[in-house]
């Protein structure tokens, strides 16, 4: 999949240092493409908003990655047109 501006996917916060807080997943909303895998967020949380111009892709803390729905609706689509290209 490739990011775009406006596009919602998850942010897994960092938690605390001393542990009290566990990282957790937060809706996030693209807000600049630096690369494929590099965006920059609007973290949304229940504290109010948080602005991260620089966000790697991955699963860890820190990091941002698409919601298991977009993942499965990609999944579909690439299988799709890989039966679409078999006929061909």
């Amino acid at each position: 999949m490739i990011p775009t501006v406006g596009r919602v996917v998850y942010y897994k916060s960092r938690g605390s240092k001393d542990g009290a807080y566990e990282p957790v997943d937060r809706a996030a909303i693209i807000t600049i493409v630096n690369s494929p895998t590099d965006v920059g967020l609007c973290v949304l949380n229940p504290e109010g908003l948080y602005f991260q111009p620089t966000v790697n892709q991955g699963t860890e803390p820190g990091q941002w990655d698409w919601m298991p729905f977009q993942k499965g609706q990609a999944a579909k689509t690439e299988e799709l047109e890989r039966k679409l290209d078999e006929k061909s």
